[in-house]
């Protein structure tokens, strides 16, 4: 099938305005101030301005207060959010809590948790890592027993974006016992995230633009009808909400990818060295045009998973294991390359490359690193030819 990467010109409008948008609002002075001197790590009238351009709700129908676009549209976003190296939890409360309700959401839910989302009014997270770190059923050891019309969650969650900002926490814990590893008997509750028994703690991590948390649930009382999808049935909801969030995180890498690539070039054109501006060497044009290609490859890969996503393709999985795998290394492999370009000026607290070196190694392992991305395509693979 032949697919077409154009942009309508709708899209353009949308990709032109976020530009814009996050030049004025987003400036690295401003991402720099949420990172090291807000405990949030998001400005609420940036935040607003987002609800009110309608970036928050883009992807919900309109009877929830969105625009009805489609998962394309949001990757268009996530480009420019990744160049911009936005900070904040749009990923955690559009993602991880926004989409997850839309797709196996009560009515009521969607009625009541979209449009507070749509509007700015409501922060969410996911709550699903917890010791070991790994995305499995296995990892799950929080618990949520029932009483009368209430579960009373028990256990303590890790890596938890966002935590200190959220209004409402998308938990996931064990509703009865099961075989080890077995996705059966998870289930997903939205919890206060503001309740007296949600103790979140900082995290020093990597990419500290997007805060994390450990989070212990000391006896979290949930109403039974604050249950997102069936009882015992959250994993196959995981697993979706998972696939979504690393197609976007690949937009991320594109977008990023793109920064670096112009901010290099532009340095090695303007910077002399022996006399001459550094780009006029060979060894380091050969660099810089392996970075080119990266971000070339990366781009058509990401455009192909969206693409697939917004058509709810049969090739989705391996479409977004095939793009986050090689985005994830590309980024990688772009920002050590512009550090190194840009000499000692790059390994400097100053410069914003660091930011991009980070979030690279952050974006790498969330959702899955690379090696386990190029893992799952080769099972896609081996179960075709079988």
């Amino acid at each position: 099938m032949v697919m077409d990467y154009s942009f309508s010109e709708e899209q353009e409008m949308l990709r032109t305005m976020a530009r814009d948008f996050l030049a004025k609002e987003c400036p690295k002075t401003y991402v720099r101030e949420m990172m090291e001197h807000d405990e949030k790590g998001y400005s609420p009238e940036v935040w607003k301005k987002m609800a009110d351009v309608g970036w928050l709700g883009l992807v919900f129908p309109e009877e929830y207060g969105g625009t009805g676009m489609g998962f394309r549209d949001l990757m268009i976003l996530g480009d420019e959010m990744g160049r911009a190296m936005l900070p904040g939890p749009f990923v955690s409360t559009v993602l991880l809590v926004g989409m997850p309700i839309l797709m196996a959401g009560t009515e009521e839910q969607k009625k009541e948790y979209l449009p507070k989302i749509a509007n700015g009014d409501m922060i969410g997270t996911l709550a699903v890592l917890e010791q070991d770190g790994d995305l499995w059923p296995g990892s799950i050891k929080t618990t949520a027993s029932r009483r009368g019309d209430e579960y009373i969650i028990r256990g303590k969650k890790l890596f938890v974006p966002d935590a200190k900002a959220a209004d409402v926490m998308l938990c996931a814990a064990r509703t009865k016992r099961a075989e080890e590893g077995s996705e059966d008997g998870i289930t997903l509750f939205l919890a206060n995230a503001k309740d007296h028994a949600v103790w979140p703690t900082e995290l020093k991590t990597m990419d500290m633009t997007r805060k994390q948390y450990e989070v212990d649930l000391n006896n979290v009382a949930v109403p039974a009808a604050n249950i997102v999808g069936e009882l015992h049935q959250g994993w196959p909801v995981i697993k979706k909400v998972a696939l979504q969030a690393a197609a976007f995180l690949t937009a991320e890498m594109a977008g990023g990818m793109d920064w670096v690539l112009e901010t290099t070039v532009e340095y090695l054109k303007t910077r002399i060295a022996f006399g001459r501006p550094l780009g006029s060497f060979q060894a380091l044009k050969h660099r810089i045009a392996d970075v080119c290609s990266d971000c070339e490859m990366g781009r058509s890969l990401m455009e192909w998973a969206a693409l697939c996503m917004n058509s709810d393709s049969t090739d989705v999985p391996v479409a977004v294991s095939m793009a986050k795998a090689f985005c994830a290394d590309a980024y990688l492999r772009a920002t050590n390359a512009g550090v190194q370009l840009h000499g000692g000026l790059g390994f400097t607290w100053d410069h914003d490359m660091h930011l991009y070196f980070k979030r690279a190694r952050a974006n790498n392992t969330a959702f899955g690193d690379s090696n386990y991305h190029r893992e799952l395509v080769a099972q896609y693979l081996n179960a075709e030819v079988l």
